[in-house]
């Protein structure tokens, strides 16, 4: 008997429409007959079909193809999979927060990049260290749309130096950065470096892992960002306008840091608890078991003692590599993650908070270190 083929049938009543959909837009990216839409509006952030008929049904997917559920890193056994596929094991009790090699402190050198990025602007030494040493193109990350006064993330290209350090800094709400793929092949890049958020840093590894084709090929360099939950755009005119009285325009920068750290324009500073921000959380974050990035070349997070510097987890040989060749190359400072013993505790606490969010009604590995 041959073996049942996963189809969109099976990623949309398991996946997108079970709440276990994270909007990575993986499968958007996958699909070879374009027939995926996403829909990032009114607080959804979901693929959808594009074709006439059913939600759930695809003629494609009907004749054989696969390819939407081989790039979804929550659907069936995706962590373990993708555990034994790059690490040749999976993780232990021990290790919530994934299997890496080291654990560092990092920032940029460069006062410039580091003045630009959100803890110390290793991200952006990173893009630009492989971009000038013909590791990768370009890279998929997210901008500030227009002149940044509304503060919509979007996805977008980077290309130079300009468009890296232009991409540089947190948002809290929600850009599916995997979808600036199009656009980078388009331009004729072919070595793509992802930046996402946790369930977007496992989409690389996922497609390679079940062989989805030259999408997983090209995805050169994996960047994760450490994350716990991202809000919904409505937090700016429900919360922090209507109770607060901050317009979205005149926000300069924000942090999360126990609290929701606001800067305005004017000078003025104000810190908003976190408890009052929990009921704008995206429905794509309640049931993400992933804070750490796990599945990344480079995990990377602003948490810790030191707010200039970015907590760093090397998962792999590629992100060894290039940690290595970037202080080698004098382009950023390290510390040992020990120096900060608390940032890595504090990791630890928020993975194993975040796995306990896995449902009951998925498959069960991802709640084995939840206890």
């Amino acid at each position: 008997m041959a073996p049942e083929k996963f189809q969109w049938k099976h990623l949309h009543d398991e996946v997108v429409t079970s709440g276990l959909c994270t909007g990575c837009a993986g499968c958007v990216i996958a699909c070879p007959h374009d027939v995926l839409g996403y829909r990032d509006d009114a607080g959804v952030y979901k693929p959808f079909q594009t074709e006439p008929g059913a939600a759930d049904e695809c003629s494609h997917g009907q004749k054989g193809c696969t390819s939407c559920t081989r790039a979804c890193p929550r659907f069936r056994a995706w962590e373990p999979e993708i555990d034994e596929f790059m690490f040749g094991r999976v993780r232990t009790p021990d290790e919530p927060a994934g299997i890496y090699k080291d654990i560092v402190l990092a920032r940029a050198a460069d006062p410039t990049v580091h003045e630009a990025g959100q803890d110390g602007g290793l991200v952006s030494a990173i893009l630009l260290y492989a971009l000038e040493h013909d590791i990768i193109d370009a890279a998929l990350v997210s901008y500030l749309e227009g002149d940044g006064s509304t503060w919509k993330a979007v996805p977008g290209v980077a290309r130079t130096r300009d468009d890296i350090l232009a991409s540089a800094g947190s948002r809290y709400t929600y850009s599916a950065n995997t979808l600036a793929y199009a656009e980078a092949i388009e331009s004729g890049a072919e070595r793509l470096a992802l930046v996402g958020m946790s369930c977007q840093s496992s989409v690389p590894a996922a497609m390679k892992q079940r062989k989805a084709g030259k999408v997983a090929r090209r995805l050169a360099l994996n960047i994760g960002l450490l994350c716990s939950k991202t809000f919904d755009d409505a937090i700016f005119e429900e919360l922090f306008e209507a109770k607060y009285g901050l317009k979205r325009a005149d926000i300069k920068k924000m942090n999360i840091k126990g609290v929701f750290q606001i800067w305005m324009h004017n000078g003025d500073y104000h810190e908003i608890p976190l408890k009052e921000c929990h009921q704008w959380t995206r429905e794509g974050c309640k049931m993400c078991p992933d804070f750490a990035a796990e599945h990344a070349d480079i995990s990377t997070g602003g948490i810790g003692a030191f707010n200039d510097w970015t907590l760093t987890i090397v998962r792999t040989d590629t992100g060894r590599e290039i940690m290595d060749g970037l202080v080698a190359a004098g382009l950023i400072e390290v510390r040992p993650g020990d120096d900060d013993p608390g940032a890595i505790e504090l990791m630890k606490k928020l993975a194993i908070k975040s796995r306990k969010r896995w449902p009951e009604f998925a498959a069960p590995e991802p709640r084995v270190l939840a206890t």
